[in-house]
């Protein structure tokens, strides 16, 4: 019986210590997680007749280090959850390891292959939040977009007076209050300048004069403000149209709406205009929301799609599919799909990885205890053997 004994407690420990050395050989691995080999005692009614293994728990709460790569597709995660791969074969795995590169389709994938899941975008750079699908990297330039929009909010001073010299001339500054010029794009990407004059008429009144590249188009705007300085005039975005040289008529919505009329100085508080020239790719820019940009040379960023996290009601119930890839099963429930940052999911971090989460002092201390109970062990067989041939020579 005490041969039988010790002997499942040698295949017992030496599950044991292959888990540990499983453990130290993956100290360096990228979003590892250890293992424990647990224990369980073998009884045969109220007789006991040795120890069993009788499973193994991973630490699947206990997250690695951050550690900074300076690589912007190296991507961890700072709290729960799990990026979203799919194999070849279309199964979904699960990891923590973010080492993330393009294949040669530009699609974005993981070291063994897999695509990354996430949000697309379709062909206007809108993001596909419907469901989840690989993610594609657009690799070339970016086109020249013609100004079609400008947001225009400023304050109009109520001190100023009607200017003493009209009519209004854009040479003569005695003849307006205030100007302001935007850049703007045509259709080629060619930069023009628009200006806006503006000329107190009357109390609560004004007048826009536009110039585009220095040349007067024409068109006044009346604007208008209440008594309380909000504006009244014009409701909705104005017009403004020109034909630029060679390239196709412009049509600039620009909106005043939030502009005021305070006892203040003239001041431009936003001004943003849609359009740019054409710009080669930079690079790209990965948030902390998950959502991926590529980044131009002329300033611009280009959404290219979003990552998604996952999360599970019993983390322990997942299953290891090798490497560090785990896949949902019954017992860890069906994934919870979310952006990064909400709900238990943590934020992404590009440029760093999650390192194992393996104690190398406490695995070098189960290592030496599971030693000692090997030893044991095999002095017990040893022992056993002995009396044995005690016996036998009394015999």
């Amino acid at each position: 019986m005490s041969f039988n004994i010790a002997l499942s407690s040698l295949q017992a420990v030496t599950e044991q210590l292959g888990t540990i050395s499983n453990n130290i050989a993956n100290a360096a691995t990228t979003g590892f997680k250890s293992s424990r080999t647990n224990f369980g005692a073998l009884y045969a009614e109220s007789q006991a007749i040795g120890v069993e293994v009788i499973g193994q728990t991973q630490s699947m709460t206990q997250n690695g280090t951050l550690s900074t790569t300076g690589r912007t597709l190296d991507v961890a995660i700072a709290g729960g959850g799990f990026l979203i791969m799919r194999s070849g074969n279309g199964e979904q795995v699960f990891t923590r390891a973010g080492v993330l590169n393009t294949d040669v389709n530009n699609y974005l994938v993981n070291a063994s292959g897999f695509r990354v899941q996430g949000y697309p975008v379709d062909a206007d750079g809108n993001l596909q939040t419907g469901a989840l699908g690989d993610i594609q990297l657009q690799n070339g330039n970016l086109a020249a977009k013609a100004t079609n929009s400008l947001a225009f909010i400023a304050n109009l001073d109520a001190n100023e007076s009607v200017p003493a010299v009209v009519p209004f001339d854009a040479a003569d500054a005695e003849s307006y209050n205030s100007t302001y010029t935007t850049r703007v794009y045509d259709s080629l990407g060619i930069e023009h300048t628009l200006t806006q004059y503006f000329v107190k008429t009357a109390d609560n009144q004004w007048d826009a004069h536009y110039y585009v590249d220095g040349a007067a188009l024409g068109v006044t705007q009346a604007i208008e403000f209440s008594t309380g300085g909000v504006l009244t005039t014009p409701v909705g975005p104005a017009t403004v149209n020109f034909t630029p040289t060679g390239a196709d008529p412009m049509t600039v919505a620009l909106d005043y709406t939030g502009s005021t009329q305070f006892g203040s100085n003239f001041l431009v508080t936003r001004n943003a205009a849609s359009g740019y020239t054409a710009g080669e790719r930079t690079g790209l820019a990965i948030e902390s929301n998950g959502q991926i940009y590529a980044t131009y040379s002329n300033g611009q960023r280009m959404l290219q799609g979003q990552l998604v996290l996952a999360n599970f009601v019993n983390l322990q119930g997942l299953s290891n599919a090798g490497g560090t890839a785990w896949t949902e099963t019954e017992d860890s429930g069906a994934a919870l799909v979310g952006v990064p940052g909400t709900g238990q999911n943590g934020s992404i971090s590009s440029g760093t990885l999650e390192s194992s989460n393996v104690d190398l002092t406490q695995q070098l201390v189960g290592l030496m205890e599971a030693q000692r109970n090997y030893q044991a062990t095999t002095r017990v067989l040893s022992t056993g053997k002995e009396l044995n041939q005690v016996l036998f020579n009394a015999i």
